[in-house]
């Protein structure tokens, strides 16, 4: 069997806490903790196999990697891989989905029970010694809201969107799938887009970033929202125009958001949600759990087997 060169680019995006031996076992790696752009053609020169997160792969990385033939993306959306060119080489290139699913539904409702239950609120009040100087045994300076008989509206009805409905349903909320403007769909239970975002008593985000899906939410859709509305973007920055939530949470048009992705990750240029009110922002971090994570590493060890196997077209996305 030959020995493959298999270069892993950001093994620190996945992390470096999990066991890489399946991995090992399967050709010659290298691993990288992260690449910068000017070092990717370099480094993926002499591959045959390239395993990426988010490191971009494009024209002029093509141009130098001669010996590639496999590309795996260490994610769900492969929006970093210039696919068109990569077929046009003859590059097979495959992504892993479903790990996250239980990890991001989890976190999405640790978001919304963090709002609807005003935790970091309360938490802050006995850091500052409030209730130790109640007069009666409770605070009721925030309020806390129940779940059930609300509307959980969810744009994005994939493997995803469908545990968050599931985990919804157990609290008792009414579920609105949302149809995605200019598509068509065969089943019954979608509801039409912009009634989804007026009856929404929290709108959450699973949809994965497109041309079709760039700016869904801006200033029209977050106007349409219940002032007492939350929304939850765990999905890709820029689904939502940052610049608009941002006045939507400075007007109180809506209650608040929490996102755990932006347009720019890592932000070091800032970004102008960081001033907002009334909003939790995460480190792009509601995928990560170990055991998610765990699952990543077997989908990227399955998908190269399959292609040194010969059989890379049964799991390839081009």
């Amino acid at each position: 069997m030959k020995n493959y060169k298999i270069v892993v680019l950001d093994q620190i995006t996945i992390g470096k806490d999990l066991d890489y031996s399946a991995l090992n076992n399967l050709g010659e790696v290298i691993f990288y903790d992260y690449t910068l752009p000017a070092q990717t053609a370099e480094r993926i020169k002499d591959a045959d196999i390239v395993v990426t997160n988010k490191v971009v792969i494009d024209t002029q990385e093509f141009r130098v990697a001669e010996k590639l033939k496999f590309i795996c993306v260490a994610a769900t959306g492969y929006n970093n891989i210039n696919v068109s060119e990569a077929k046009k080489l003859g590059i097979y290139v495959a992504n892993v989905k479903g790990y996250s699913t239980n990890s991001v539904a989890q976190q999405v409702f640790a978001y919304i029970l963090a709002f609807y239950n005003s935790i970091f609120e309360y938490q802050a009040e006995i850091k500052n010694n409030k209730w130790q100087q109640s007069n009666v045994f409770n605070l009721l300076k925030y309020p806390i809201y129940e779940l059930y008989g609300k509307n959980l509206g969810i744009i994005g009805y994939g493997a995803i969107g469908q545990k968050v409905a599931e985990i919804g349903k157990a609290f008792g909320m009414n579920i609105l799938p949302a149809k995605l403007p200019n598509r068509k769909y065969t089943d019954t239970q979608r509801v039409d887009f912009q009634e989804v975002i007026r009856q929404a008593d929290v709108l959450t985000i699973h949809t994965p970033l497109t041309i079709e899906t760039q700016n869904l939410i801006q200033a029209q859709e977050l106007a349409m929202m219940k002032k007492s509305a939350i929304l939850v973007n765990a999905a890709r920055g820029g689904i939502v125009n940052e610049k608009d939530l941002y006045n939507a949470l400075v007007n109180r048009t809506i209650r608040g958001a929490i996102v755990d992705v932006l347009t720019e990750e890592p932000p070091s240029n800032g970004n102008i949600l960081f001033s907002a009110p009334n909003i939790f922002i995460t480190p792009h971090s509601a995928w990560t759990s170990i055991e998610a994570r765990k699952t990543l590493i077997a989908g990227i060890v399955n998908n190269i087997e399959f292609f040194i196997a010969g059989k890379a077209e049964k799991i390839s996305i081009i």
